[in-house]
C-alpha cells in the first residue's frame, strides 16, 4: 500500500539570513507543511552548524517535522550523530528526521579534520553507519558494539531512545548507494537537479531490488524528491527568470500537474521545496496553499 503524501520546504542555514530562516519554518509549521529540512555543509563558512540550527528551530515550532537534507556523515561520527538525532527527536516531541549523506566535498571535509575517501570507501561508510546508527537507536540502555573498517563502538551505552521511530533517508544518487537505500533505509532523498525524471525509473527498480533482498515491501521505501523550482505567481511581469537545468518553473496549475504526473508515473511521494527566486515567503505561500491541497485532491491523498 502506497504510503501518504509529505510535503516539505527548504530552509537553508546562512548566518545572515536567520529572520528569514525562523520565518520560512515557523510558516511551515503554522501552515500544515510536514518536513522543514536543511543542508549540512560544515565547512561552508556562510553556513550556520546544522545541527546547532535545528535545535533552535525545534524550540521554535511545534508541529513540522525538522531534519538533514543531508547530514554530513564523514565529519559527524555516526555513534554520535544517532545520540545527537536522538537527543533532538525528544526535545522536540518526535520531530527528528535524519537525511544522512556519504559525503561530496572531500576537500571541504578534508579542511576540518575529515577523511578523503574513494567512492567505494565512501560506500562502504555510510552502510557501516547505517547499522551504527540503527544498532545506537535498538539498543537504548544495553551495551552495544560494532566492528567495522570504517568505524568502531566498543560498549557504548546508548540513550536517550528516540521518542519515535526516526526515518532515515539516504541522499543517494549512484547505483550501488540506492540499492543499499532500499536494503536499510527508510527513504532516499534526490534533487531535481541531479537526478531529472528520466532517471527515476531506474532508481525506483533499484530502490525495488534492495527492497526485497531484505525481504521488505518496495512501498516502504519512501522516494523523496528535491523541487528546486519557482511557482509564477504573478511576481515576474510575464518574463521567465534565468534558470538552470533542473530547476523547474511554470503556474501554480502546471507545478499541481506536474507532481501528480511525478506521483503516478515515478512513485515520488514525498516533495520538499526549493525557492530559487526572489520574495520566497510569497513562492511558499502558493506551495503550501495552493499547489499541495490541489495534488493531494488530485492523487486522493
Amino acid at each position: 500500500m502506497a504510503q501518504p503524501l509529505l510535503f516539505g520546504i527548504n530552509v537553508d542555514p546562512t548566518t545572515d539570513q536567520l529572520d528569514e530562516t525562523l520565518q520560512r519554518t515557523q510558516f511551515a509549521d503554522e501552515h500544515g507543511l510536514d518536513l522543514c529540512m536543511i543542508q549540512d555543509h560544515p565547512y561552508n563558512r556562510r553556513f550556520l552548524d546544522t545541527w546547532t540550527l535545528l535545535a533552535f528551530l525545534a524550540a521554535r515550532t511545534r508541529h513540522v517535522h525538522l531534519g538533514t537534507n543531508v547530514a554530513n556523515l564523514p565529519l559527524r561520527p555516526p555513534a554520535m550523530l544517532a545520540k545527537q538525532a536522538a537527543s533532538l527527536d525528544v526535545l522536540s516531541g518526535g520531530r527528528l528526521e535524519l537525511g544522512l549523506g556519504a559525503g561530496a566535498y572531500w576537500p571541504g571535509i578534508a579542511a576540518l579534520g575529515g577523511p578523503m575517501r574513494s567512492s567505494p570507501e565512501a560506500y562502504r561508510a555510510f552502510e557501516e553507519a547505517l547499522y551504527i546508527i540503527k544498532g545506537m537507536w535498538a539498543n537504548a540502555g544495553r551495551a552495544f558494539s560494532y566492528q567495522g573498517e570504517f568505524y568502531q563502538v566498543k560498549g557504548a551505552q546508548p540513550g536517550p531512545a528516540p521518542a519515535h521511530p526516526i526515518r532515515i533517508w539516504a541522499g543517494a544518487v549512484g547505483p550501488k548507494m540506492q540499492r543499499l537505500t532500499g536494503r536499510l533505509a527508510d527513504g532516499i532523498l534526490v534533487s531535481s537537479t541531479y537526478v531529472p525524471p528520466e532517471r527515476l525509473p531506474e532508481m525506483n527498480d533499484r530502490l525495488d531490488l534492495g527492497a526485497a533482498e531484505a525481504g521488505r515491501p518496495a512501498e516502504a521505501i519512501r522516494r523523496g524528491y528535491n523541487l528546486m523550482g519557482i511557482i509564477d505567481v504573478g511576481q515576474f511581469g510575464g518574463s521567465i527568470p534565468a534558470h538552470e537545468p533542473g530547476v523547474l518553473y511554470g503556474s501554480v496549475q502546471e507545478w499541481v500537474t506536474l507532481l501528480i504526473r511525478y506521483h503516478n508515473e515515478y512513485r515520488l511521494d514525498t516533495f520538499i521545496f526549493w525557492p530559487v527566486a526572489d520574495a520566497p515567503l510569497t513562492q511558499l505561500q502558493a506551495f503550501a496553499q495552493d499547489v499541495i491541497p490541489a495534488v493531494r485532491a488530485g492523487v486522493g491523498n
